[in-house]
């Protein structure tokens, strides 16, 4: 078995050990199975219902998982993305009033695009053109945005009834306090860098509001898997292939794009992977594992998959090659027995998650250069617009025109790459054929 290993992922030949792999596949397991709770919960808001919900969450993360170990051999885990998850269910269907089979047929076609791209290398031309200022924003905006849904789910804050467009919510109601505990418990164990602060504390304030009766506690904890069905190949492509829809398509289509390359960038230079000139050998291949799992996902019923920061955590273990994620998606595939404890969940319980992940969301915003005003400007426009706007779309094509115009203006214009004008003109789009409302 051990030189079976050795020859599929080629361990030794990355510094590493079957040991040390596992030991890394469990700790990125437990940093990011937050997603198995909090991705059915977010997309509930949109209608999936929360059962099959699960289940696509986890079938996704295993299909991409096991094709990161198998063609890829790279310690970089799958999962459906927050924040398009958020897009889809508080924007798309939310506020745009779309039904969630357009929004995930929406999701298949930008996956289908995601491939092409790939195979055809263009999807790295459009990615590296994007400024780093705009890159950082996004995560930030994207973050903020999590943290007031958080907040609001939580009843920290809530919408306000005249003057004030949100209040302070009853803030010593026991609902509200079991999610200030919650917060509370998930921020100690992040201090104290326990491996699975986030699920850890999403089980334990769970627990306080059963306890508490805050929320009603669960017949069973463990059960054979619930139904895909009512959310398997539910993909409304005639209501997703037309003007109205294409706004949706274009910004799922570039919140993967900038995700998954700033994703792999970053874990592959905490890994070593990258060569003298700060380039990925062989990225197409994670690259097209990340479009395969994209184009996966909306068919099981769930959001935008790639692959996710928290793999990090792993690859800090001494995860170097594929056998992580494999373990990885091992954890994964058991999970899928705890389908009535995860579908019992109160918000009390995973919105203090929603806030802590909005923290570790704004960690770039340091990177972005305030000195110069035009690069703030348009990163200013996409954090604040995507916050006050409650939508990440706005935000982030605001931004692709914003970014050339303040360039423009200066006598910079050499700095626009051109792929970014691609962007600039699809963002133009998105504003002309937005159905505002």
């Amino acid at each position: 078995m051990t030189n079976k290993l050795n020859a599929i992922f080629h361990i030794k030949e990355h510094g590493s050990t079957i040991g040390r792999e596992v030991v890394a596949g469990i700790t990125t397991f437990t940093t990011m199975s937050y997603i198995i709770v909090v991705n059915p919960a977010i997309l509930k808001a949109a209608g999936i219902p929360a059962d099959a919900s699960m289940v696509a969450t986890i079938l996704a993360a295993v299909f991409g998982c096991v094709l990161m170990a198998f063609y890829a051999n790279r310690p970089f885990a799958i999962a459906p993305y927050m924040g398009e998850n958020a897009f889809i269910a508080f924007t798309v269907c939310t506020v745009l009033g779309f039904h969630w089979q357009t929004a995930l047929a929406a999701i298949f076609i930008s996956g289908i695009a995601f491939v092409l791209l790939t195979v055809l290398r263009l999807r790295t031309w459009i990615v590296n053109s994007i400024p780093a200022s705009l890159r950082y924003s996004f995560a930030v905006g994207i973050g903020l945005f999590l943290t007031f849904i958080g907040l609001n789910e939580a009843g920290i804050v809530s919408l306000g009834v005249a003057g004030a467009p949100v209040k302070a919510g009853a803030l010593t109601s026991p609902s509200v306090l079991v999610a200030i505990f919650g917060f509370l418990l998930i921020s100690v164990l992040v201090i104290r860098k326990v491996p699975g602060a986030i699920l850890i504390g999403i089980v334990a304030t769970a627990f306080v509001a059963f306890a508490t009766q805050i929320a009603p506690s669960p017949r069973h904890f463990v059960s054979m898997p619930p139904s895909i069905r009512p959310s398997l190949w539910q993909l409304d492509f005639r209501g997703a292939l037309t003007w109205k829809a294409f706004p949706v398509v274009l910004t799922m289509f570039v919140m993967a794009f900038l995700d998954t390359m700033g994703t792999l960038i970053g874990l592959s230079a905490r890994a070593g992977f990258l060569d003298d000139k700060g380039n990925l050998p062989r990225i197409e291949r994670p690259m097209l594992v990340d479009a395969l799992a994209t184009t996966f996902a909306p068919i099981v019923g769930t959001s935008t998959s790639g692959a996710f920061i928290e793999s990090a955590t792993g690859i800090e273990s001494g995860g170097r090659t594929g056998l992580t994620t494999l373990v990885v998606a091992a954890a994964f595939s058991l999970a899928l027995f705890f389908a009535p404890f995860v579908a019992a969940v109160p918000a009390q319980a995973y919105a203090p998650a929603l806030i802590v992940v909005g923290l570790f969301m704004l960690a770039p915003i340091v990177r972005i250069n305030f000195e110069d005003f035009t690069e703030s400007i348009p990163a200013f426009a996409v954090v604040a617009l995507m916050c006050f706007t409650y939508n990440i779309a706005i935000g982030m094509t605001a931004g692709f025109v914003l970014y050339p115009f303040c360039k423009l203006v200066s006598g910079r214009q050499r700095e626009i790459q051109s792929g970014l004008w691609v962007l600039t003109a699809l963002s133009l789009l998105f504003f002309v054929f937005y159905p505002y409302g």
